[in-house]
């Protein structure tokens, strides 16, 4: 047996042949080409999502990192748009509202008209449930022509600068107030405490000109900020008034009631007028400085 050359071996009981299938060779290098073109394809598509992956994982880490700006939009450059600045404010600074008690104790502050007209305005006076028309008011500068007795020194002495008095009336009782007006809380509370209580009744307008002239009315002082005021009540005709009896002793106690809430009230409305007055400075500051 012999070997020709060149000639693939069938296999046990096989034949030998010395002529190349040249047809099978074709097919065979044409398989091999088609699986060298399929390699390429599927590690091109493969290197493509590896580099998908690690674009996108770059974008998140550019999105995490410290002084990163998730939410800037990028531009046509390629780069990612600055926000817009935040809109800023001028500081306006309001000072603290003004207290009250201040312009009824600073002569300096308290400003404001001081008539009959601005210190008792209400042609009725009324405290809680109560209320009493009013029948006369009058104003002096020489505050002893509204005193009597002990409390026209009393007045002198602490320097009054001005005397204002009501009078308000109901079921056959009345009072006067007085309100006196000083340099300072000192000399009214200075006032108050000497206990001068002899205010000058003011008649008129139904009450007669001798009430709480020649019999017992009820008497009272009283002071707040630079002012002191006083009360004289009683009946109008000419009734003593008693520790017993009530109708007296009501309206003493309302017009002292009365007469602090117009004191205090005058404080009020000149320390809203200065609030106004500093609110508008610090408008008008702070539109400059913007």
């Amino acid at each position: 047996m012999s070997f020709g050359q060149g000639g693939p071996f069938d296999g046990p009981g096989g034949s030998f042949s010395s002529t190349p299938d040249w047809d099978a060779l074709a097919e065979e290098s044409e398989a091999q080409s088609r699986r060298k073109r399929w390699m390429w394809i599927g590690g091109g598509a493969l290197a493509t999502v590896a580099v998908a992956g690690i674009v996108a994982a770059a974008v998140m880490a550019g999105g995490d990192s410290p002084g990163g700006n998730p939410t800037a939009a990028p531009t046509s450059s390629g780069q990612a748009a600055a926000p817009d600045d935040k809109p800023s404010f001028p500081d306006v600074s309001v000072p603290p509202p003004p207290n009250p008690q201040d312009y009824i104790s600073d002569p300096k502050k308290d400003t404001a008209p001081l008539t009959p007209a601005t210190l008792f305005p209400q042609k009725t006076m009324v405290v809680g449930e109560h209320s009493y028309p009013r029948t006369s008011t009058a104003s002096t500068k020489d505050c002893t022509a509204g005193a009597q007795g002990a409390l026209v020194s009393s007045l002198s002495h602490n320097g009054c600068k001005q005397l204002l008095r009501a009078t308000y009336a109901k079921g056959g009782v009345a009072v006067t107030i007085g309100i006196a007006v000083f340099d300072s809380p000192a000399k009214a509370t200075k006032v108050m405490n000497e206990n001068r209580t002899n205010l000058m009744p003011l008649p008129g307008g139904g009450v007669p000109s001798d009430f709480c002239q020649g019999h017992k009315c009820r008497m009272a002082t009283n002071a707040t900020g630079r002012y002191a005021y006083f009360t004289i009540a009683g009946y109008l005709n000419g009734k003593d008034v008693t520790t017993s009896e009530t109708k007296a002793r009501q309206i003493a106690r309302d017009g002292g009631s009365y007469a602090f809430t117009q004191i205090t009230q005058r404080g009020k409305d000149q320390a809203a007028k200065a609030a106004e007055r500093q609110l508008a400075e610090a408008r008008k500051k702070a539109g400059r400085s913007s």
